[in-house]
């Protein structure tokens, strides 16, 4: 689809990229033709073009920091991590996945992290941490889902799940459901991207042309 539009005269393309990898024939076209490519939120693993988007793996890491600072409250240093991934193969799942175990693996706790794919939706996120609950009962000390985080909560809530911490997007369903059940023992920290990020790509796209 790049190539086509960079075929078709557009002077520059703003796009997500579904794999950091794989466009290096896209932008040698682009090069060639003088055409300005800005990926924004899911980047490509190059320098080779301008790129706009905010630190996952720092994001990845307060998740994480969060869980761990409300577990700490409870005198756990080990105990069982639910995480719910993003869409597989993508740079930003991929980032914030890390930056999450960097700080387990830090922490001089004992964890298992157990992970389920919830493509960043509300309904497979639901399915799957039911699923997790399934397999492993209401077992787990706090939960980390990337995305679909409305779906995630959802499923404890269904499951009966005894309220952990719960780390997840910046989703308006999911900050209700934290409101809703804070007396239950509820918490959670919501944080994301800002829809501003196009905005920027396109204004850093004009300012390159």
């Amino acid at each position: 689809a790049i190539e086509d539009f960079i075929n078709q005269g557009f002077d520059a393309i703003v796009m997500i990229a579904v794999s950091p990898e794989g466009f290096d024939r896209v932008i040698r076209l682009a090069d060639r033709e003088n055409v300005v490519l800005v990926p924004f939120d899911n980047v490509l693993d190059t320098d080779a073009v301008m790129q706009v988007n905010e630190d996952q793996l720092a994001m990845g890491r307060q998740w994480a920091e969060f869980v761990l600072k409300e577990l700490a409250a409870k005198g756990k240093t080990s105990g069982k991590i639910l995480e719910v991934r993003g869409l597989a193969g993508n740079s930003v799942d991929r980032d914030r996945s890390i930056g999450i175990h960097e700080v387990f693996d830090g922490s001089g706790g004992t964890w298992e992290i157990i992970q389920v794919v919830g493509n960043w939706d509300d309904g497979t996120a639901q399915k799957v941490v039911a699923d997790a609950l399934a397999v492993h009962g209401n077992t787990f000390d706090a939960v980390i889902t990337q995305g679909g985080s409305t779906g995630t909560v959802q499923a404890l809530l269904d499951a009966g799940h005894p309220m952990v911490p719960v780390g997840g997007e910046a989703e308006n369903g999911f900050r209700k459901l934290v409101a809703e059940h804070s007396d239950e023992g509820l918490v959670g920290l919501s944080i994301g991207q800002s829809p501003g990020l196009v905005a920027i790509s396109i204004k850093a796209a004009i300012a390159a042309l």
